[in-house]
């Protein structure tokens, strides 16, 4: 519980690059001097074009690991690092700020269409140079270490439970081929198999025996290291002040709260909920000219995980709410009441867009605000 409490206190020279190295080069700008430095990130090779102002290009250089390190240490405060929002790019991004660095990270899709011919690391670095230059291009605030642990948790949880669904299919498949039809479940499934494999009267073979019980532990063996790490957000949960709000708020829980608190660093650079919304893919694509305005489906841009988390949160949401609906429960909120006209008018896959789109919304003035969620109850 201690370690908790303090994650989420924490959730808020080579010659070649030395000024001696630039001026034998005959080169006056060094690294010191630059206004604007882009930086193509990758593994090993990262190539680094200096402009001191818009529209010119200094210095261009190719730099190793090692050297892009010695670089780093070489940047003078105030000096603008530019890199797009990539694997590495919030560790670089934090590296350039502890030297007192100003880092934009910009979105890849939007520094693409800047890329002049043929793609190459220098023409990458070139490209963000322009797209600094475009004030429409909003940065991605950089993530501590603590935000992208969090967020790694999801990730890994996420990747656990998709193997093991995986791994259930495969078993079905394997004894459906011998004749043995299993209905669809994860309890079912896995107290059929138990019970199949200590048969011995089974009409199925001993090596596939073998195989169903390597593959029975490997789902029991997948279902503890999700519930460990279902413990860990529970932990951090209780002790993080803007999740136990979070989870005032209908059809958010510990899952959906934490992974909003891993994913966005910065909610105040949302100014309204729907710009919140429409970050999460839950507002409609346009597609307009003139006088002739045209709106379609939903866009699922941005996380799709998050955005999931919210839909199935909406879909427990309308549960709910038709339910109370059918009781004449006075208990019903106001929004539960509009959520189940919804569903009777629209259908219950748009209804549950619409309520995950209102959750977004809530989800942002809770936070934004730092206040409680309060559901109206009709007098």
């Amino acid at each position: 519980m201690d370690s908790s409490r303090s994650y989420c206190a924490e959730l808020g020279r080579e010659r070649a690059w030395s000024g001696e190295g630039l001026a034998q080069k005959g080169q006056k700008e060094s690294v010191m001097d630059a206004t604007t430095v882009a930086v193509d990130l990758a593994k090993d090779v990262f190539q680094v074009s200096i402009s001191p102002r818009g529209g010119y290009v200094a210095t261009r250089r190719r730099l190793s690991r090692r050297q892009f390190n010695l670089f780093i240490e070489s940047l003078s405060a105030g000096t603008t690092v530019v890199m797009e929002a990539c694997s590495m790019a919030h560790y670089w991004g934090r590296r350039c700020e502890a030297r007192g660095a100003i880092v934009r990270l910009l979105p890849a899709q939007y520094v693409r269409p800047y890329v002049h011919r043929d793609k190459t690391d220098r023409t990458d670095a070139d490209a963000l140079l322009e797209a600094h230059r475009c004030a429409a291009i909003h940065a991605v605030p950089i993530k501590s270490a603590e935000h992208q642990t969090l967020q790694a948790l999801h990730r890994v949880r996420q990747q656990w439970q998709s193997t093991r669904t995986r791994r259930i299919n495969l078993l079905r498949a394997l004894v459906c081929e011998h004749g043995l039809v299993f209905p669809t479940g994860a309890v079912s499934v896995q107290r059929r198999l138990a019970a199949l494999i200590d048969d011995s009267d089974a009409a199925i073979p001993a090596l596939l025996r073998t195989m169903l019980r390597a593959g029975l532990d490997e789902i029991r063996d997948l279902e503890d290291h999700v519930s460990m790490i279902d413990r860990e957000l529970q932990r951090i949960a209780r002790a993080h002040p803007v999740a136990r709000r979070l989870q005032q708020i209908p059809g958010v829980g510990v899952i959906t709260a934490t992974a909003f608190i891993g994913a966005v660093p910065h909610i105040h650079g949302f100014r309204r909920g729907r710009q919140f919304a429409s970050w999460l893919g839950l507002t409609p694509l346009e597609y307009s000219s003139g006088h002739q305005r045209s709106l379609g489906h939903i866009s699922k841009r941005g996380d799709c995980y998050l955005r999931c988390l919210l839909v199935h949160g909406a879909r427990a949401v309308l549960r709910v709410a038709e339910l109370r609906m059918r009781q004449s429960d006075p208990r019903a909120t106001a929004f539960q009441r509009w959520a189940a006209t919804l569903a009777a008018r629209s259908g219950r896959n748009r209804a549950a867009v619409a309520v995950a789109n209102k959750l977004a919304r809530f989800i942002w003035a809770v936070w934004t605000r730092d206040v409680d969620f309060a559901a109206a109850v009709p007098a």
